[in-house]
């Protein structure tokens, strides 16, 4: 096959970090507060934008608190679980490696003897009807490394006793969320408005304020997850006063992609993009004699990390390891001609390849891509023959 002639514009189809916005340069970083205190006046100021900005177009409830938080997602969902967890029986559903890591830190770190693990393989997901939600529930909205996400809110019941603690960092600003399901959710900035990591955000409903201000957890509780002081919550979190200190070029780039999002729409033209990046993979898939998508269920395949499995005879039937060789050199031969780069699929994941499709990404880009993942199969089968 010969080299496609067309290539895309911009090459950055990492699943995290992400791509930046569309047009994007360093010059925004022009006015930004550097040098200064971010508790002085125009510090608060650009924190506090961050946080409205943000409630804004996700389409917070009121009474939901949002805060940003350190340790960009990770610090977000260990800060909710370290502070939360232990009162009720905990639910921990997984389906692909971030969710099997938070079963390490319940199961192993915090040790909670009546936390039951309901799991399902990369590809698929958890039969919600499974899950007690008079316990506590963990989970990842979104399967970053498995390209698997929840439908929709249907499955948790809104009498629940228990607690819902989302994971949604490759689903804010790209999913519908149902916020009155979701207790908890947390994601950073370097996913789907393809910020500058470190920095996490955290969402907390009244039942989770509730929790944090009638239980004082059994542990030891590190002074970057404390949210509560003398018995309440520090309310000074959520209006910008964070724990430690932030990165006030990270925050400018944060408002940057927050505004760059009002102009495309808003959450449904995030969501409108994601969605025409995923079509055009979709369609692309239909032809395709070696491809398919990891997540066989249309319903729960996700419109950011698209995770594709390889499906051809002479690939399956090679061992693991010579999958994961196979999946390498496809990724390999794409970013030495510039075109893709770091869509190899996750380490813990089936051999395959993934592409990011949230909103940052330009639709033009992946039509300009598929052809060449073509080329690069035929290479790989070429070598090989």
């Amino acid at each position: 096959m010969k080299k496609p002639e067309v290539r895309p514009a911009a090459p950055h189809f990492s699943s995290g970090p992400c791509a930046k916005r569309p047009g994007w340069s360093p010059e925004i970083y022009a006015d930004a507060p550097v040098g200064r205190s971010h508790r002085a006046a125009i510090g608060k100021a650009r924190l506090k934008e961050v946080l409205d900005r943000s409630r804004a177009i996700l389409g917070l409830p009121d009474d939901y608190r949002i805060a940003i938080v350190p340790g960009s997602d990770t610090g977000a969902v260990e800060m909710a679980m370290w502070s939360l967890l232990g009162p009720r029986p905990v639910d921990m559903l997984t389906w692909e490696s971030f969710g099997a890591g938070w079963v390490t830190d319940v199961v192993k770190q915090l040790r909670l003897d009546d936390a039951r693990v309901i799991e399902a393989p990369y590809g698929e997901i958890v039969d919600f009807a499974e899950v007690d939600f008079d316990h506590d529930v963990v989970f990842t909205w979104n399967g970053t490394t498995s390209g698997v996400r929840v439908p929709d809110g249907s499955g948790i019941p809104a009498d629940r006793q228990g607690l819902t603690i989302c994971d949604a960092t490759s689903a804010a600003f790209a999913m519908d969320l149902p916020w009155d399901k979701l207790d908890v959710v947390t994601w950073s900035w370097q996913k789907v408005l393809g910020g500058e990591a470190a920095h996490g955000m955290l969402v907390l409903s009244p039942r989770a304020v509730e929790r944090l201000e009638s239980h004082t957890p059994a542990w030891p509780m590190p002074k970057i997850f404390r949210l509560t002081k003398g018995g309440k919550i520090n309310e000074g979190i959520f209006k910008g006063e964070t724990i430690n200190t932030p990165s006030m070029i990270a925050v400018e780039d944060q408002i940057d992609a927050l505004r760059w999002a009002e102009s495309v729409g808003g959450l449904s033209g995030l969501i409108a993009r994601a969605e025409a990046n995923t079509q055009v993979i979709a369609d692309w898939v239909a032809a395709s004699d070696w491809a398919a998508f990891l997540a066989r269920d249309p319903a729960t395949r996700s419109t950011t990390s698209v995770c594709l499995s390889i499906t051809d005879e002479w690939f399956t039937g090679q061992d693991e390891k010579a999958q994961a060789a196979s999946a390498k050199r496809i990724a390999t031969l794409l970013e030495d001609e510039g075109v893709a780069l770091d869509i190899n699929g996750y380490r813990d994941a089936p051999a395959g390849l993934r592409i990011w499709c949230g909103a940052t990404i330009e639709a033009a880009d992946v039509q300009a891509l598929v052809p060449w993942l073509d080329w690069a199969w035929q290479q790989v089968r070429a070598e090989a023959s």
